[in-house]
């Protein structure tokens, strides 16, 4: 049996980092033969991919964070090939967020992270293809919508530590005066719904923008996108929500939120908004939302939150 072929496709960010360097020769001494390529500026990643798969290699290693692996993603689940004959997909995270291997439990060291992914069995992963007016994207972690980006600057680490998914908002709500809702109309099977939003996750995976779980109870195994719609808050909603955070009442800002499970969905409004697509912004007037079930196939730890059927050992 010939040793595995594996490209690591490192970000430019952490090509001097020794501890990829020592894991690389780690891994290499488990006799892994792995190529690495380095990304230096826009479109470096999804050459690099586009190379590992003509020379049809056993696995891509993402050694960054979200964006990179998006655009990993992006060119493996756009090909016509069932997710057996692709490449498996393992992730070194060396992102500044790191939301999809935060959430999905991944080993933080670069020696961790690939032991894993030789150890670890390669289990199927739905991925997100989202078709807007300028063309068709893909999104594996999560996409997002408003003011999210901003409060997250804002937003204290002990808040989010304390009040979780819903924190980001909380810092907002003595902003709301300055915050303009965005318009839209979101609907899917059996659902729809239409108004001013101020903060809304697409969720594939749970978190964005380091931290923030806008859809604390996605999976990236189930068919599904987690849908969470943060409405506009006027009135006594808002009063009412300032009450509960000063008495401690943490559940009852779930109650803001408006929550569904959908194979599909579209995103429709009037003027173009933007969605974050694994951190990566696109501007459109629609977006047509669809979960493909086991596009792809992910090295993931056996305990994995992220996943409905937890991998078993390779000698099971």
């Amino acid at each position: 049996m010939s040793a595995p072929h594996w490209r690591l496709i490192l970000n430019g960010k952490s090509a001097g980092d020794p501890a990829v360097r020592t894991a690389v020769a780690a891994i290499r001494a488990r006799d892994v033969r792995i190529d690495v390529r380095v990304t230096w500026e826009a479109g470096d990643a999804e050459r690099h991919a586009a190379e590992a798969l003509a020379e049809r290699v056993d696995t891509i290693v993402v050694a960054g964070g979200d964006g990179t692996l998006n655009a990993v993603v992006s060119v493996l689940a756009a090909q016509s090939a069932d997710a057996d004959a692709l490449p498996s997909l393992a992730l070194v995270p060396l992102g500044t967020a790191n939301d999809f291997a935060t959430a999905a439990a991944l080993p933080e060291l670069p020696d961790a992270a690939l032991t894993l992914a030789l150890e670890a069995p390669a289990v199927p992963v739905d991925v997100l293809r989202i078709e807007a007016d300028d063309g068709v994207y893909w999104c594996v972690n999560l996409g997002s919508g408003g003011f999210g980006t901003q409060v997250t600057v804002e937003t204290h680490a002990g808040l989010k530590k304390v009040l979780g998914g819903l924190a980001y908002f909380i810092t907002g709500l003595s902003r709301l005066g300055r915050i303009e809702p965005i318009e839209a109309r979101i609907s899917g099977p059996d659902f729809a719904w239409q108004g001013g939003f101020i903060a809304l996750g697409i969720g594939n995976g749970r978190q964005a923008g380091g931290g923030q779980a806008l859809c604390p109870d996605a999976s990236i195994d189930d068919g599904l996108i987690d849908v969470t719609i943060v409405p506009e808050l006027e009135g006594e909603l808002v009063n009412t929500l300032r009450t509960a955070l000063t008495e401690g009442k943490v559940a009852a800002l779930d109650q803001v939120a408006v929550r569904t499970r959908l194979r599909e969905l579209l995103v429709e409004a009037d003027a173009p908004l933007v969605l974050n697509l694994d951190g990566e912004p696109r501007s459109a007037r629609r977006f047509a939302i669809a979960c493909v079930p086991g596009r792809l196939r992910m090295h993931l730890p056996q305990d994995c939150p992220l996943l409905v059927a937890s991998p078993q050992p390779a000698d099971a």
